[in-house]
């Protein structure tokens, strides 16, 4: 099965698919499956613009209301989590994962389905160690604070996946597993990105939350986006028994969609030929929703998830075959996920603009329909009940720049959460205080000890040729084709024929050269970052 990975996608869907047919013309097949690591972007109206956590200036319509409205329709199924810049308030219609236009699925806080036998999971957000432990108690309209931590991991959603022992194909987070990039070829990552030496130095850059789960699950790939930089790597994990093959993951992160950037990466993966070409539900995963549905929290306590330390009477919440039996009795052994797709706000006109659109905190028929059917609580009707009774939800709507709100709160009961992800990228916009920047906790060294095996830099070098660069782009976008490791070509990547563009240029004679506005500090400095050429042109008053 051919799978395309995508890094931030920043609502350039057209641009995306239009890469996607390239990739299927230069062959060997077409393309089966479309995974994006976030910043997905799912952008309907004017109103869900502005829950979009970028200031005014950055926020454009982009083209995914053209799919949401049926203008146009994805070419291929697409699966996606949700990152930091995301127009929240449509995502938290689905908490559980839904359609979020026909052949677009997003999977929710987390989740886990299946495709052509294949098992995929993730988990959306970035994480911040101030928010970790509190309850899912954010909803529209948001505030200056809510923005933004509304799409914060929680411990919640890892407890959930921390409780699967089956084996899981392929994982996708926005952010990085913090360490992994000791098994790659760190020393080319930090020679294109030289601003995350410190953190790479001291063991802070990425999420602990995403490492334990990469510890925990033991992936065959493992997706990551976030940074804005093509990086592979190959974590190769310790057996936990005598006589048990010890497991291995691939970890790939690709960069935003732009010219000349390593934003999308086809690769083969084994699936089941007798398994069916639709999307399925995974019955692990629902029975572990249901055993979990008492444990919503929608609050803004810190709280700790259940262990077996004497203080809970249960703590061990994973799927039992009697459980994962009843799920299939409720969904009358049909594992099928319904296409059930609904338009639950007007859609964007760009011929009658409606500035002062109202942002409603609405309830999803798809939601509500797989919520009866397992017999689980729909977070954001627990959500209306708390906003009437106590009054969680911010008390305003932010329709300036975003300003920080972020409060140094008692670190998350894991030893992994020693700080959040503090580099200062250039190539990320900036939130005035951004939030990967001014967490107020932040440890020099991490006390994390993951029970892998860090490979020599002769393995990562290797490994990290085997992700090719197979950027091919749109003919309106410039076409730059170089490996960063400068190594051959994997198997995974073979040249096809030459590709013609549509302006009869053949793709195997442009140059190789990267082409990069990106100008990197020597030392670190506070930054102002920038996405101009996804949101907007440069302004001359962003300053270094």
């Amino acid at each position: 099965m051919r799978v395309a990975v995508a890094g931030c996608c920043h609502g350039e869907l057209d641009k995306i698919y239009e890469t996607l047919a390239l990739a299927e013309r230069r062959g060997p097949g077409p393309i089966d499956l479309l995974l994006c690591c976030g910043d997905f972007q799912a952008v309907r109206n004017e109103a869900d613009l502005r829950c979009m956590a970028v200031p005014p200036k950055y926020r454009h319509m982009q083209t995914f209301y053209r799919y949401y409205s049926g203008e146009k329709k994805a070419p291929v199924l697409t699966i996606f989590i949700g990152g930091n810049h995301e127009a929240s308030n449509h995502l938290q219609e689905l908490p559980y994962g839904g359609w979020v236009a026909p052949n677009i699925y997003y999977l929710g806080l987390a989740g886990v389905v299946k495709y052509r036998g294949v098992r995929i999971g993730g988990i959306s957000g970035i994480f911040k160690s101030h928010d970790y432990r509190k309850g899912h108690f954010e909803c529209p309209p948001y505030n200056a604070a809510t923005i933004r931590s509304i799409y914060h991991v929680r411990n919640i959603e890892v407890y959930k996946l921390k409780q699967l022992k089956q084996p899981m194909d392929i994982f996708l987070s926005h952010d990085w597993p913090r360490s992994i990039y000791h098994y790659g070829n760190k020393k080319q990552l930090l020679k294109t990105k030289s601003f995350f030496r410190q953190e790479v130095e001291n063991n802070t850059l990425g999420s602990p939350a995403a490492s334990e789960l990469l510890e925990h699950l033991k992936p065959t790939y493992w997706f990551s986006a976030h940074l804005h930089v093509k990086f592979a790597a190959l974590m190769q994990h310790q057996a936990k028994d005598k006589g048990q093959s010890a497991k291995a993951t691939k970890f790939l992160a690709l960069d935003k969609c732009l010219p000349h950037r390593d934003f999308l990466q086809v690769i083969e993966i084994e699936h089941d030929p007798s398994a069916p070409d639709y999307l399925e539900y995974d019955t692990e995963w629902l029975a572990i929703l249901r055993a979990t549905n008492d444990l919503i929290n929608v609050s803004e306590r810190l709280w700790n998830m259940p262990e077996n330390n004497g203080l809970h009477t249960r703590w061990d919440y994973s799927a039992t075959k009697e459980a994962m039996s009843e799920v299939l009795e409720k969904l009358n052994h049909d594992l099928k996920v319904p296409c059930n797709f609904s338009v639950t706000a007007a859609c964007y006109d760009p011929s009658k603009p409606q500035t002062q659109m109202q942002l409603v905190h609405r309830i999803s028929p798809q939601t509500t329909e797989f919520c009866a059917q397992l017999g689980i609580t729909d977070i954001n009707i627990r959500l209306q009940k708390a906003k009437e009774e106590q009054h969680v939800c911010g008390d305003s709507e932010e329709q300036d720049d975003v300003e920080s709100n972020d409060s140094g709160e008692d670190p998350s009961e894991y030893n992994t959460d020693t700080s959040a992800l503090s580099s200062i990228n250039p190539d990320e916009i900036m939130l005035d205080e951004e939030e990967e920047y001014d967490d107020s906790i932040v440890s020099a060294h991490s006390d994390m000890n993951t029970p892998s095996v860090e490979p020599s830099s002769d393995q990562a070098s290797d490994f990290s040729a085997s992700f090719s660069d197979i950027r091919i782009l749109p003919s309106s976008m410039t076409v730059s084709s170089d490996d960063t490791s400068g190594s051959p070509v994997g198997k995974e990547g073979n040249r096809g024929d030459p590709v013609e563009l549509g302006d009869g240029k053949d793709l195997t004679k442009v140059p190789l050269k990267r082409l990069s506005d990106e100008h990197e500090p020597e030392q670190r400095k506070k930054i102002k970052r920038r996405n101009q050429a996804i949101y907007a042109a440069v302004d001359n008053d962003d300053t270094a």
